[in-house]
C-alpha cells in the first residue's frame, strides 16, 4: 500500500446575523513516496566513517609490524599447545575450500545488491543504504584487522605438515584471530536481513532473505575451518562481532516514530476569503 496524505480543515463561517461554528472535516488521499525507515545525520556519519577509517589505518600499521614466523619457529610448532576445542582445525588444509569461502562471501554481497537494486524503495534510497553499508564494512574490517595485528595468532595450517612452508612464512600466517571472512559474512548477512525487514515489514520474502544470507555466512565460516585457516574460536568471535556491527549500524540510523511524525506533520494558517481556519497535513507511512 502506498503512502497517503491526510488533510483536515477547520472552518469558521458566519451565516446571516447569527454566528455559528461549523467543524468540517475534509479527508482525501493522494499518492506520495514512501518515507525511508532510515536517516543519515551529518555528525553521526562523520563519527562512524571517521572511526572506520582510523581503525582501518591502524590495522595497516600494525600488520606491517608483524614479523613472519622463522623456519625454526615453524619447525617447533606443536599442535598439543593448542586448546582442545580448537585443536581439530590444525588437521585441516585445503586451498580449494579457501577459494570457495570467497565465493560464498561474494554470494552474501550479491543478495544485498539484488535487494537494493531490485526493489524500488531500496533503490530510491540507495545513498542511505550505501553509506550505512560502507560504515559497516569500515568498522568491521578496521576493528577485526586491528585485533589481528595485536594478537598475532598463528593460523591452524602452521601446525599442519601438509601445508607448504612458503605459506607459513608469510605475515598472513600470523593473522588468525579473529576471522575476517566470518566477520564480513555475518555483518553483511545481518545487515541485509535487518534492512530488508525494515523496508518491507510485511513481505513474505523476509525468511528467504534471512535464511539465504545466514546460510551463506555459515557456509563461509565452515569453509574457513575446513581450509585450515581458522580455529572455531576465530570463527565464533568473527560471527558474533560481525553480527553486532551488521545489526548496530542500521539500528543507529532508524527513524523513530516520534521523530518521523515531527517531520511529516505540517500545520499552516488557512483562508479562502470567506472562512478561516487551520490547515493540517499528515503523511501516514505504511506499506
Amino acid at each position: 500500500m502506498k503512502n497517503r496524505w491526510l488533510r483536515i480543515v477547520w472552518q469558521k463561517k458566519l451565516i446571516g446575523n447569527a454566528a455559528a461554528l461549523f467543524l468540517t472535516q475534509c479527508i482525501w488521499f493522494t499518492p506520495a513516496f514512501a518515507q525511508s525507515p532510515y536517516a543519515l545525520r551529518t555528525g553521526q556519519e562523520a563519527i562512524l566513517l571517521g572511526g572506520g577509517v582510523v581503525s582501518l589505518g591502524t590495522s595497516v600499521v600494525l600488520r606491517q609490524a608483524v614479523d613472519p614466523l622463522s623456519p625454526g619457529e615453524i619447525a617447533s610448532a606443536n599442535r598439543a599447545d593448542i586448546n582442545a576445542f580448537d585443536r581439530g582445525a590444525t588437521y585441516h588444509w585445503s586451498p580449494r575450500f579457501d577459494k570457495l569461502s570467497d565465493v560464498t562471501l561474494a554470494g552474501n554481497l550479491a543478495i544485498l545488491g539484488l535487494a537494493t537494486l531490485g526493489t524500488k524503495p531500496m533503490r530510491q534510497d540507495i545513498k542511505t543504504v550505501g553509506v550505512m553499508y560502507l560504515e559497516t564494512l569500515l568498522l568491521a574490517n578496521g576493528i577485526e584487522r586491528t585485533v589481528k595485528g595485536i594478537t598475532k595468532r598463528s593460523r591452524p595450517f602452521v601446525y599442519n605438515a601438509s601445508a607448504p612452508l612458503d605459506e607459513k612464512e608469510t605475515r598472513d600466517a600470523r593473522q588468525s584471530f579473529f576471522s575476517g571472512h566470518a566477520t564480513n559474512a555475518f555483518a553483511t548477512a545481518v545487515f541485509t536481513g535487518e534492512v530488508f525487514r525494515h523496508y518491507f515489514p510485511n513481505s513474505r520474502l523476509k525468511p528467504v532473505v534471512w535464511i539465504g544470507s545466514l546460510g551463506l555466512a555459515t557456509a563461509t565460516a565452515a569453509l574457513r575451518y575446513e581450509g585450515g585457516l581458522h580455529y572455531p574460536t576465530d570463527l565464533l568471535a568473527g560471527a558474533a562481532f560481525g553480527s553486532l556491527i551488521g545489526w548496530g549500524i542500521p539500528k543507529l540510523h532508524e527513524v523513530t516514530s516520534q521523530g518521523a511524525l515531527g517531520r511529516r506533520l505540517d500545520i499552516q494558517p488557512w483562508s479562502n476569503g470567506q472562512a478561516n481556519g487551520i490547515y493540517l497535513q499528515l503523511a501516514v507511512f505504511s506499506r
